[in-house]
Parts: C-alpha cells; structure tokens; sequence
C-alpha cells in the first residue's frame, strides 16, 4: 500500500517575514499609448462590433499577466462590458488575492525552495477556506475569491481583477491543475473542495462559449490552460449547436504571447517544427476558427499590448469605425 505525504506536519509562516518582487509600484497608471500593432486595432474593431450586437468578449490569461501591472486596463474594459468573461489559471487569484491584501505579490523560487519554504505564507492559505466554504455554496472558484475580497474589504481591492468581476456581476473563472499552486501545499487544502468550485467555473466558461458567434477570445499568455479548456468548452458548446441546427463558427481570436511565430500562422506548423507543440498556434489561431473565423497574433509583452488593446478599443469606440465581421 502506498502512502502519503503528512500534511499535518508542515508549517506556515506570516507573509510579513516573505520577500516580495512586486509591489504596488508595478501597477501601471491609465493612460493611452502611442504605437498600437495593426493585428490590435482589428481585433478592437471587431470587440466594439461585438459588444453592439450582444456577442461575448471572452478573455483568458495567464499569472504574468498581473503580474506585469496591467490591472487597471483589464478593469476599465470590464467595467465598460468589453470584457464579458475573464478565464484564468489558479496562480492569477493567488496573485490577485496578495496584492489585494497586502499589496505585494510574487517570491523567489530560487531563495524560499532550499530550505521548503517557498509558497507557504499563513495568509495566501486564506484562499483555501474561502474556496472550500464557496464550494459548500455551489459557487465557482473566482466568484468566492472576488466575493471575499470584497466582503473582507481588502485594503487595495480596486486593483483586483475578480473583486470588480464580482461587483459587476462579470463570471471569472479559475482553472487548476492540483499540485500546480502554492495553496495545494497547505495543510488546508481540500482538494475535493477545489475540484467542484474548478468545475463550476469550467461549466460557467462553457455556457458563455455558446454565445459566442460574432464575438471575440482574447488571450494573453496562456500557452496550456488557455487552449486546452477553451478547446473542451468550445467542443461542448458546438455539441448542443449542432443539435440545434445552429452553428458556432465566425468569431475571432486574437493569441499575444513573446513566442515568434511566421506570418503563415494561418496554417498549422508542420510536425515535426517545434513550434507544432505551441497550443495556441494550432488551437486558438488555427483549429477552432478553420470553418469561418479570423485569428490575429501579435507578439510583444503583456505590460505593451494590454495598453495598446485598451487604446485601440477607446479609439474604435469614439471614432464608431464600421467593419464587416469576417
């Protein structure tokens, strides 16, 4: 018989006594910016397109994103509705809720790892009760973290990103493998707790997939997460369509990442090209739009082209530019 790990003997320590990277200085000030890459400014057009005719906005991101400051961009979008869904992995609450509470986030790998005591920090385990009650309560994973960060009235909750999901009534979702985040370490892990409230979120994601002709994806820094759960949500929402008589096929995707991809992204790389292993290329650019999309990748960092798709959307709405959807 195999045995586990005693989690009864493991220790946290106050957060207080961590070295954090990132601090509120990181959090960029909301302001325009004068180059915007052409891939962004169709992809705007296609978002203001999107948002009139009731189409979803769906963005799906990975933990550098906020880490890379960007806050105050993705609220403004999704407090004026030109983001309808936010799709992201378990290190983005984890983030969220630590600059939410003491305003700083991030630890060194390298540093805390030799002597065990990197991500066990007494208040980033909080997260694990607050999903575990959430979960109790059939909520969703994002929805009871933004909920307590909001209730608890987190000292910096107006840069929270599932804080103003919640207030807006906006579904944020949180997709995680177990064992991926710091909180799996924590003696209060449940991960039954986790699996459901995960579940949820995933189930949430799909109901808003089903709407998605004429809309828009957007994603950011997401290379797994990002392609393989909007790959399942689509093959379920397209399941029900084609019951239907109907049709989930002209909508738009927009991949910004640092990986360099040929202008033929259009097409599938060839297999044995290691870039045929980069999801978002095959999935998100080629797969899940061959039958009437558009996709558009632009490479850059995500501190460049959230501010630059936060411009170019203020700039579409304000000028009203007309496009033909695909």
């Amino acid at each position: 018989m195999h045995t586990i790990i005693d989690v009864n003997r493991l220790t946290c320590l106050p957060i207080a006594e961590r070295k954090s990277d990132l601090d509120l200085t990181a959090i960029r000030p909301l302001q325009r910016v004068c180059r915007v890459p052409q891939g962004i400014q169709v992809v705007a057009r296609y978002i203001v397109e999107a948002k009139k005719r009731g189409a979803p906005i769906i963005m799906m991101i990975g933990a550098h994103v906020i880490r890379s400051g960007v806050q105050r961009y993705l609220i403004d979008l999704m407090e004026n509705r030109y983001i309808d869904c936010i799709a992201t992995n378990g290190a983005c609450s984890i983030h969220d809720w630590e600059y939410a509470l003491i305003g700083k986030t991030t630890e060194s790998v390298s540093k805390y790892i030799k002597d065990g005591r990197f991500g066990f920090w007494e208040e980033t385990g909080r997260i694990n009760d607050i999903v575990t009650a959430g979960a109790k309560n059939n909520m969703g994973l994002g929805e009871a973290v933004g909920k307590a960060i909001l209730e608890q009235e987190l000292p910096h909750r107006d840069i929270s990103l599932f804080a103003t999901a919640f207030r807006n009534n906006i579904p944020i979702t949180v997709h995680v493998g177990i064992g991926y985040d710091i909180t799996h370490q924590h003696p209060n892990f449940d991960g039954a707790a986790y699996g459901a409230a995960s579940y949820t979120d995933f189930m949430r994601l799909a109901k808003v997939i089903e709407k998605l002709e004429g809309g828009v994806l957007l994603v950011f820094g997401s290379s797994v997460m990002a392609p393989e759960v909007f790959l399942k949500g689509l093959s379920m929402a397209r399941n029900i369509a084609r019951q239907k008589g109907e049709s989930i096929c002209r909508f738009t995707t927009l991949v910004c990442d640092l990986i360099p991809l040929p202008d033929t992204y259009g097409k599938e790389a060839a297999r044995d090209d290691p870039l045929y292993y980069f999801r978002p290329w095959k999935t998100l650019l080629v797969r899940t739009v061959q039958d009437g999309g558009k996709s558009v990748y632009v490479q850059g960092y995500h501190s460049e082209t959230i501010p630059a798709l936060w411009t170019a959307v203020k700039d579409a709405q304000s000028k009203r530019l007309k496009v033909n959807l695909l």
